[in-house]
């Protein structure tokens, strides 16, 4: 189950920043023998798609750092993000890497399903990714933007490799993961019911 271990990671990081885990896979699978992509994912290492992969990891830092615009971006990234994750989920779990020697025993002929998978999970980071943006702004008049930024890069880069490195270590995560989405939810809820009652009393 490694292998679930591996897409989850990387599906879970391409929702934050759906060019990092692309751009990872790419880069460990042609530089160093952390990562070896199945055929059918090796374009991923091909220089021009890398090329293609950082400009655009690039201008998604930069445009998620600027308060209100990356609000917009996170909404263009509705969906790009779960394709991405689909796409994650889908070339990580079917590689071999230092922890997984046969992939393709697990999910021979199952590609469709890995896709879908990584697209469902990185839906849900990405939801929860802009919710939590949501309050932070809200709550500091956007001017946590860069910082929040900062921190879910980081973190999208040290769960990709996890899930490469270290899956099984990718359990406790998605224990995390879950409690911090049921808290992020009920903060957007609580922000809303705010806002309603502030539009209320606003015109009374």
């Amino acid at each position: 189950m490694l292998e679930l271990a591996t897409g989850s990671g990387l599906a879970m990081a391409a929702g934050v920043n759906a060019w990092i885990p692309l751009l990872l896979l790419g880069l460990l699978s042609r530089f160093s023998d952390l990562l070896s992509l199945p055929a059918g994912w090796q374009w991923l290492e091909n220089p021009w798609v890398m090329v293609i992969l950082g400009v655009l990891l690039v201008v998604e830092i930069v445009a998620d750092k600027i308060p209100a615009l990356d609000s917009v971006n996170d909404v263009l990234q509705t969906v790009i993000r779960p394709t991405a994750g689909g796409i994650a989920f889908g070339a990580g779990s079917a590689s071999e890497t230092v922890t997984v020697s046969d992939p393709q025993a697990f999910f021979e002929g199952g590609e469709w399903i890995t896709v879908t998978v990584g697209v469902v999970l990185a839906l849900v980071v990405h939801a929860a990714k802009a919710g939590g943006r949501v309050i932070t702004n809200a709550v500091s008049g956007g001017t946590a933007a860069p910082v929040m930024s900062t921190v879910e890069d980081a973190a999208a880069v040290g769960v990709s490799f996890l899930g490469i490195t270290l899956p099984f270590l990718m359990i406790p995560v998605l224990i995390l993961f879950a409690i911090g989405l049921i808290l992020i939810v009920r903060g957007v809820r609580k922000h809303r019911r705010l806002k309603q009652i502030d539009e209320a009393y606003g015109t009374a």
